[in-house]
């Protein structure tokens, strides 16, 4: 309790933080499901700060999601006025830098910085060292002048490299940070829970680099708040222990928003190789006469010849003029043999070996990548250049030894460059299974807690991110019953086939209309899709002020607009940034409609990750491969979107799921189409089968009795 900063807990809060400190006594990972608005974060951070206190280690808060990396900040803010902590929030280099410059670039930089400035302290210290030797040998101390030569000879061989280096390009904000006194920075640091935003005012302001200040500040840090890739992606997270100057076994991870994990492993798994790539890589070998770069030309341009040749060949007429700006998947994979890719590659290469020139183009590209940080170290090129060779050789091999491997996915991808108007491909490797990259995060620290409001079914979640035998629990609302409804209304449901119905259009219009009518305040209505989000905000007839979130809008600048509303409709997909993570506190909304069951779009990839689960789970479970990749996300994402409302004891409000699939007539009538099964049991009993003629009296009723509307109740529609 002594992190817990107010003044009680709510009594499940206080079981959790029990069960949490239990767990991590022992070394265990938690899967901890609260509903939204109940206090899980102070749930597991306290028990994890308890914990690390008395052990000597650190914990790690981690999340994908904005609003929740400020909560986390508040939630430390309030910790550390009641016991003090030292908490760093943490930000990845590209948006701390001052100087904006690439990662490459930046790791030379910083060598030559540091370089110049122990060179100058070693200058000081000879010129210190020969003014002592130059006075003892005025006053006739034997052996002082010899010494002092010797000095002198160091002294000018340190001069040398002091203005060599000087010439170099270098970072006035690192050289700051070395050269000058920080101990005042730090005191500001740990004075208080700083975001990145403030430390790099501060940096700015002082002419210091605040990206490594806070590196060289996190060693031995009681908290540190970060995003996800600082532990899921495995070369950024060795060098983050290290940073923290703590072995894998002294940290504890702490996972907000943990029902992302899947997808976010998966893109830190996933590995890609452009055409544009292989042609640097190409002319990086025909500028060389180093013998090894003929057999790497050999290798990468059979692989581009094929990469090309796969792409083009699968065009029908007109398809090649069709191709956008985004990327668009060619598929490559075959149920049996290898790729379509790889069989090109094959015919195109004509080589020694393959194994053989990807041996040698390694060789050639580590060789290659350390010319070019020498050159930019000695000021010879003005920006760090990235060796292509090296890229692509590590890609083609990886291609071709693991192409096969249960859970990666062989893909050609081709888009149209704005700048040539040209099209152009890229090779990828999609990781269906995330469990390799999470499972050795997980094995190596010494505890976890993966907290989110959408993380049942428990058992999916531990097999496909490679979590042994965890302990489970989970907590629903435990807000007052009588201050929620929860309908399932019978609305046509939503198919693809379906959605373009006029019928079925109009049904669906009138009810949001009615639900936005008889809302005493804002609602919320989510949709499969921003196409289907955009469909219905023009359609539907209401006094209230409509919002329409679309891809790319600032989803925090629409959240404050809406808000600011006493009687608005905001109008979004449940994909979107705004059906997560996001708080729609006291009247910022009263009710919430997802309408459709907002299923994925259901391409070859998606169809990959089903076989790949259905490979590795289906002797246990036939339908693993729908449930693991499509059913439970899209239920997981319906269930966070419902969480956006009722965020404490005291607020009262409505969500309403908008499909017959979600009925338990369904249920019972309609087989695998209907989701209602999927939901957690408790959340099942909640729900209230209505007809989609009724929904507005049955609001009506509800809101009334909260006497919500502060005077008369809108008027129901009675055609």
């Amino acid at each position: 309790m002594r992190f817990f900063p107010y003044d009680a807990p709510y009594d499940h809060q206080r079981e959790a933080m029990d069960t949490i400190a239990d767990t991590l006594d022992d070394g265990r990972d938690v899967l901890f499901e609260g509903a939204c608005g109940t206090g899980k974060t102070l749930s597991a951070l306290a028990p994890a700060l308890a914990h690390a206190r008395e052990t000597d280690k650190t914990v790690v808060i981690t999340t994908n999601v904005h609003q929740q990396m400020r909560q986390f900040v508040e939630e430390a803010r309030a910790i550390t006025e009641e016991d003090p902590i030292r908490a760093v929030v943490f930000r990845g280099k590209a948006s701390m830098c001052h100087i904006d410059v690439g990662y490459e670039e930046c790791q030379v930089l910083r060598d030559t910085t540091r370089d110049l400035v122990d060179s100058e302290v070693d200058k000081a210290q000879l010129e210190r060292k020969q003014d002592e030797l130059l006075e003892a040998s005025q006053g006739g101390e034997s052996g002082a002048a010899e010494a002092r030569s010797a000095v002198m000879d160091e002294l000018e061989s340190v001069e040398e490299d002091v203005a060599d280096l000087r010439e170099e390009p270098t970072c006035e904000h690192y050289y700051n940070n070395l050269a000058r006194d920080t101990d005042e920075f730090y005191e500001w640091l740990f004075s208080d829970v700083r975001t990145p935003d403030e430390v790099y005012e501060y940096a700015e302001r002082e002419t210091l680099c605040g990206y490594e200040l806070l590196k060289e500040g996190m060693e031995g840090v009681d908290l540190v708040v970060c995003n996800y890739h600082h532990l899921l992606d495995p070369a950024i997270r060795k060098q983050f222990f290290r940073w923290l100057d703590r072995d894998p076994e002294e940290v504890i991870c702490v996972f907000d928003e943990a029902h992302n994990i899947e997808d976010a492993a998966r893109d830190h798994a996933t590995r890609t190789l452009t055409e544009n790539t292989l042609d640097g890589a190409l002319d990086e070998c025909e500028d060389s006469d180093d013998p090894r770069s003929e057999d790497a030309f050999g290798v990468l341009a059979a692989f581009r010849r094929a990469l090309v040749s796969t792409y083009e060949d699968s065009f029908g007429f007109g398809e090649r003029e069709a191709v956008g700006e985004n990327w668009e998947d060619v598929v490559v994979a075959n149920e049996s043999g290898r790729d379509d890719l790889t069989l090109a590659f094959l015919e195109e290469y004509s080589g020694r070996g393959i194994d053989r020139d990807l041996e040698a183009a390694l060789e050639f590209g580590e060789e290659l990548d350390e010319r070019y940080e020498e050159a930019y170290r000695n000021g010879e090129a003005q920006t760090r250049a990235e060796c292509q060779t090296l890229q692509a050789a590590a890609f083609v091999e990886s291609w071709l030894e693991e192409g096969t491997a249960l859970g990666q996915y062989p893909v050609v991808s081709v888009r149209r460059d704005v700048g040539t108007d040209e099209v152009y491909g890229r090779a990828e490797l999609y990781t269906c299974i995330p469990r390799e990259v999470a499972s050795s995060l997980f094995e190596e620290v010494h505890a976890s807690v993966l907290m989110s409001a959408t993380l049942r079914p428990f058992d999916v979640l531990g097999d496909v991110l490679g979590l042994e035998d965890p302990i489970t629990m989970a907590y629903g609302l435990e807000f007052p019953e009588e201050n929620r409804r929860t309908f399932a209304v019978s609305t046509p449901a939503l198919f693809a086939s379906e959605r373009d119905d006029p019928e079925v259009q109009r049904t669906i219009t009138r009810t949001i209309e009615d639900a936005i009518r008889t809302t005493p305040g804002n609602t919320l209505v989510f949709f499969p899709s921003y196409y289907e989000a955009e469909r219905y905000h023009d359609s539907v007839d209401t006094r209230a002020e409509r919002f329409l979130d679309e891809p790319g809008t600032r989803a925090e600048e629409l959240r404050r607009e809406f808000v600011d509303s006493e009687h608005a409709a905001l109008f979004t997909s449940l994909w979107g940034t705004l059906a997560e993570g996001v708080s729609f506190d006291a009247d910022d909304a009263y009710t919430v409609l997802v309408v459709g069951v907002p299923y994925p779009h259901l391409d070859e990839r998606m169809d990959a990750v089903q076989d790949a689960y259905d490979q590795a789970y289906g002797d246990s479970n036939a339908d693993a491969g729908w449930e693991y990749a499509v059913e439970i996300p899209t239920i997981r994402k319906t269930r966070q979107a419902l969480g956006r409302v009722l965020r404490s004891p005291e607020e009262f409000g409505v969500r309403a799921l908008v499909d017959k699939r979600y009925t338990e007539t369904a249920e019972r009538e309609m087989g695998k189409y209907s989701v209602r099964s999927a939901f957690p049991p408790e959340e099942r009993r909640e729900l209230i089968d209505i007809g989609p003629e009724k929904l507005q009296f049955s609001m009506l009723n509800f809101y009334g009795d909260h006497d919500a509307y502060g005077g008369d109740p809108p008027e129901p529609r009675l055609d």
